[in-house]
């Protein structure tokens, strides 16, 4: 089964946003909304929450998924995010997150795992 078929066991409608630029996150509809009501009850005078709501809205679109399964990336985020040529998706527990294959390449070797955070995940799994 494709991970958007998984995903629209929530519904045909999803959240399309990024909080970078850099890559894609899919999020459906339902899942969205949640986290946008989290964020609302932080209040207006939240830095952080202001950013991500910012950069979320200016990226952000609402799609509904076609006949064949497949949703369309808004315009500004396939051109921030480079969705021309091989694309990486990676599946997490609520939404979907898509690479432009060398972008996420560049960004691993950029930020390796360290025996820091092997460290940090060890002791989380104890």
């Amino acid at each position: 089964m494709s991970l958007l078929a998984t995903l629209k066991e929530f519904g045909t409608e999803f959240f399309i946003t990024s909080e970078d630029g850099d890559s894609v996150r899919i999020y459906p509809r339902r899942v969205w909304t949640e986290i946008e009501k989290r964020l609302v009850a932080l209040g207006s005078h939240n830095r952080h929450r202001q950013k991500l709501l910012t950069r979320a809205k200016y990226f952000g679109q609402t799609v509904v998924m076609d006949d064949q399964g497949r949703v369309l990336i808004p315009a500004v985020l396939r051109e921030t995010a480079r969705m021309k040529g091989e694309v990486d998706v990676l599946d997490y527990e609520n939404y979907l997150e898509v690479w432009n294959h060398f972008r996420l390449m560049n960004n691993l070797k950029r930020q390796p795992v360290t025996t820091q955070d092997e460290n940090a995940l060890n002791r989380l799994a104890s």
